[in-house]
């Protein structure tokens, strides 16, 4: 049965995690990732993950406390008064209930390719850094049936607090695999699996996304919000592939154009099956 603790004051053990949003990476190192707001603690309650605790008001509390009953692993449920809630958190907590899960372990290549379905649909991210930007993609992901998120050397982890709230919890849904080399990763993926590499490019002077077949074994990659994917990453890509804009604008950040990008995979495959 799930520990509860009412919170009358500031000095309660275990608040740390709730204390420190402003430094999330802290947490990323720790193993744990924090949840906000209503639809997305919900979703992690229904996620298989595992909580270490949730702060939420009685109100929350009384509305979930027969589904936290229902959780494999008891959490520590911390319940206050709002204005309580956002003195330790730092900041307006407009809905009242916040929570704390383990990271889940990130899946091997080996284990992800073994998995999952053909064709493959995969995403890499290369420096990409923005947290918001992180999470949209990561829901564009999930709504256009992405298998799996290879995270590079140089971007965030998609479980930053900020990244969880812009995925609106669509981190749940999509594994995640951890590279050290994303060059050496796609290349792998390219030579040894016969994966069709392509770099989400703004300046691709030959290849247009609304002309690319898109049915067969995919990984998109998607870089920074400023410079794009970088050129030792766009240099091992089979192809380098824009999307065709007019007005003279010439890109888009990151977080719209993955969902252009894998809103045409989608439809492809879609179509593909009559």
């Amino acid at each position: 049965m799930a520990q509860t603790v009412r919170i009358s004051s500031l000095e309660v053990d275990g608040l740390g995690p709730y204390r420190t949003l402003k430094r999330p990476q802290d947490h990323v190192r720790e193993g744990i990732f924090v949840a906000e707001g209503s639809k997305v603690v919900e979703r992690l309650l229904d996620s298989g993950l595992t909580l270490e605790s949730l702060l939420l008001t009685p109100e929350w509390h009384a509305e979930l406390q027969i589904r936290i009953a229902g959780l494999s692993k008891d959490p520590v449920v911390y319940v206050g008064e709002k204005q309580l809630l956002e003195r330790i958190v730092g900041f307006n907590l407009h809905q009242g209930i916040m929570a704390v899960a383990r990271i889940p372990s990130p899946v091997s290549l080996d284990e992800l390719l073994q998995y999952s379905p053909r064709p493959y649909f995969l995403v890499a991210i290369d420096g990409l850094t923005n947290a918001e930007n992180l999470g949209v993609l990561v829901r564009n992901s999930v709504a256009f049936g992405v298998h799996a998120l290879i995270v590079g050397e140089t971007s965030s982890s998609p479980y930053l607090r900020r990244a969880v709230r812009n995925s609106m919890g669509a981190i749940f849904k999509l594994p995640v695999v951890h590279v050290d080399n994303l060059r050496q990763t796609l290349l792998t993926l390219s030579n040894t699996h016969g994966i069709l590499t392509i770099a989400a490019h703004p300046h691709a002077d030959q290849s247009a996304l609304h002309e690319s077949s898109l049915q067969r074994d995919t990984c998109i990659v998607f870089g920074s919000e400023g410079s794009g994917v970088s050129s030792a990453v766009l240099e091992t890509c089979n192809v380098a592939v824009a999307i065709r804009m007019c007005n003279d604008v010439d890109s888009l950040n990151v977080a719209s154009a993955s969902a252009v990008f894998l809103y045409e995979v989608y439809r492809q495959r879609i179509g593909s099956r009559g």
